[in-house]
């Protein structure tokens, strides 16, 4: 099992409402309004690295309102 922490910079007082859309994720484990540099972190759990990075790129990069990702594959 593949896990990975992927921080979501939403648009302006947008957070609250894509958390829900993000948690809506196959892969999603869990998701959180933070506040600091980014507006969710989300929790993706995956098969293979490749999965994960899928996820990210068409499943979570594609909800309107989501404006980038960072992805952070974890190594243990």
């Amino acid at each position: 099992m593949v896990r990975a922490y992927v921080m979501i910079d939403a648009g302006a007082g947008d957070a609250a409402k894509l958390v829900d859309a993000v948690l809506g994720v196959t892969q999603v484990a869990e998701a959180h309004v933070v506040a600091g540099d980014y507006d969710i972190i989300a929790e993706v759990e995956a098969e293979a690295v490749g999965e994960v990075m899928s996820t990210v790129a068409t499943a979570i990069r594609d909800i309107d309102g989501i404006d980038d990702t960072r992805t952070y594959v974890c190594l243990d």
